[in-house]
């Protein structure tokens, strides 16, 4: 039996979950001032719920590498915002046109368009200001700084920025020859580097060395893939309501469903979820981090 599906695990996740919404919470910009439309916005998309799984990654690479103290709590925080200015800018007429996220209506519908990208951009500032926060939480500041550097790094035009920049042109260009080579660099960026950023930044604020950096963005980078690949499946065959968004909005864009076909596809998942577990052997206290990380590849269809 997989450990994820145990009750135990779901009613840990549970507790963990509610553990990163009290922390997120606590940074969230207050509605107050001429800009409290703005951050209502923000409020609106960081409240819709979702899995926190990201804010949760960089919680347990903490605790892997031993780490105590409260300045991983901000990071855990600016996590989500990233993740969260991306969903909102996906949603976008520009880019998906999503009218639901998470069950609800989308941040550009609910305040308008221009509103929604500011909401984004803000976001994504945000995030940067409240990790800066950790620094006189951390006796240890050259730890806040390499994962700050991680961070900033992994959401820009090197990593999330950039792998959604190429796949958004090629949408738009109409391009359905993309070549492996390029719709690996499309999920190794637009949804690899943020796991990445987070085991890493964890990781780093508990003093983690640059062998195990480097293991955890290879571990990342596998789950990443995995889990991109298992949504491009649910696009295909999941339930609207199940999944909180519309489905079937990949039919005009080049997915390895599209290349390889769904029993390829599923062959592909277990692959790469089976090296990422391989891969995380070498950590003594690797089991909850593990079923974590089975998890994010093992959502049903």
């Amino acid at each position: 039996m997989r450990m994820e599906h145990s009750e135990n695990f779901k009613a840990v996740l549970e507790e963990k979950t509610r553990e990163a919404e009290s922390i997120i919470a606590a940074y969230l910009p207050k509605e107050e001032g001429f800009a409290k439309k703005l951050a209502k916005a923000m409020n609106y998309s960081m409240t819709a719920g979702g899995k926190r799984l990201r804010p949760l990654l960089l919680q347990e690479s903490f605790r892997l590498f031993g780490g105590t103290g409260e300045a991983v709590k901000p990071f855990m925080a600016a996590m989500e915002m990233i993740h969260t200015h991306s969903l909102i800018h996906d949603d976008l007429p520009a880019i998906d046109n999503d009218d639901y996220r998470r069950g609800r209506k989308t941040t550009h519908v609910v305040f308008g368009e221009a509103v929604g990208v500011l909401a984004g951009d803000a976001l994504l500032n945000y995030a940067y200001e409240t990790a800066w926060k950790a620094f006189p939480l951390e006796e240890h500041t050259d730890r806040v700084v390499r994962a700050f550097g991680i961070l900033c790094q992994k959401t820009g035009i090197s990593g999330m920025l950039g792998g959604q920049s190429v796949d958004v042109m090629n949408e738009k260009a109409g391009h359905f020859a993309i070549d492996r080579e390029m719709l690996d660099y499309i999920y190794e960026n637009k949804t690899s580097a943020l796991l990445e950023a987070a085991m890493m930044a964890g990781a780093a604020l508990a003093g983690a060395n640059d062998d195990d950096l480097d293991a955890l963005c290879r571990i990342a980078s596998k789950v990443g893939i995995a889990f991109q690949i298992r949504d491009d499946m649910l696009d295909v065959v999941g339930n609207a309501q199940t999944l909180g968004k519309a489905v079937g909005m990949d039919a005009g864009k080049n997915t390895f469903v599209r290349l390889y076909g769904m029993e390829a596809c599923e062959a592909l998942v277990m692959e790469h979820t089976k090296l990422a577990v391989a891969a995380l052997k070498p950590f003594p206290d690797r089991a909850w981090l593990q079923m974590l990380a089975e998890s994010l590849t093992d959502r049903q269809l």
